[in-house]
């Protein structure tokens, strides 16, 4: 159990913990946020120490500290148990995230994305996946475009099938995670995209710089800032004079070191937006 203004700080502890499938549900005045870890990741100590950052991060932001529990339970349960208190989400001005597993929507003028996310990150609830789906709101205003986009960490797959359903040709995902290839791939095939509009693959950006035929038009990368900075030299290697990029899981505090990058590899910050302590930074070259 938590204070509602820990919700962003609580998520990227457990994320950056090795935690998935995590929920929040709202309880009274607080919030309570469940994560799931499979027993062979974790040992007591370990646990101990998760709840000790928790502390020291509600400390930090002068809030109230949250309530620390953890339980055993059946294998077959943890990776679905939290799909009971994930419901169907408005973002922004035109999408509706659509779990999976619910009849889709009777009545809806907005873009539907229908979503399993499995262990993969991205489900449409955390600020910064709603920050780089408004994003591309704004980047793709037609039915149809010629915008080649790539997706670096595309996790679930939600920011890709966002970008083709507003309109984009054609999207290039990578992920390190395997799990989250199979994800994409999974969430693809639901939303009816075809193979050959999102093209996924394990890898990083490294694989991207070999196997695009061309540069794209744009990119999204919403993963760690650490990450993010170690790739910004090589952004220029899948980029045109006209490419834009729209980089989150970014913490208001890692904002500066980001743009510094940026800058000395000839990108420019257009517009920041920011959710709670959660930044997206559209670029543009300069």
């Amino acid at each position: 159990m938590a204070d509602p203004m820990l919700e962003d700080l609580l998520f990227w502890r457990l994320e950056n913990f090795g935690c998935r499938g995590t929920s929040c549900e709202v309880k009274g005045a607080s919030y309570l946020v469940r994560a799931y870890l499979p027993q062979i990741k974790a040992q007591q100590l370990d646990l101990a120490a998760l709840a000790l950052l928790l502390r020291q991060d509600a400390l930090c932001a002068g809030l109230p500290v949250p309530i620390a529990q953890w339980h055993l339970i059946d294998e077959e349960d943890w990776a679905s148990s939290w799909k009971q208190h994930w419901a169907p989400e408005e973002v922004g001005d035109r999408f509706l995230i659509n779990p999976a597993w619910l009849p889709w929507p009777e009545q809806t003028d907005r873009v539907v994305i229908k979503l399993d996310p499995g262990v993969a990150f991205g489900t449409g609830g955390h600020a910064t996946t709603q920050l780089c789906l408004e994003s591309l709101e704004m980047r793709l205003t037609e039915p149809e475009s010629e915008m080649v986009l790539a997706d670096i960490g595309c996790g679930s797959g939600i920011l890709a099938i966002g970008a083709l359903l507003l309109g984009a040709k054609q999207v290039y995902a990578v992920d390190n995670d395997p799990l989250a290839v199979q994800s994409t791939i999974s969430n693809r095939e639901m939303n009816g995209v075809a193979a050959d509009r999102l093209l996924v693959s394990e890898g990083s950006l490294s694989n991207l710089i070999a196997d695009l035929p061309q540069p794209v038009d744009g990119f999204v990368c919403n993963i760690l800032a650490e990450v993010i900075i170690d790739l910004i030299p090589n952004f220029s290697d899948i980029s045109k004079p006209t490419t834009w990029g729209v980089l989150s899981g970014i913490l208001l505090d890692q904002v500066k070191p980001i743009a510094d990058m940026l800058e000395q590899h000839g990108w420019v910050v257009a517009t920041l937006w920011r959710r709670k302590e959660w930044c997206c930074l559209n670029i543009r070259r300069a």
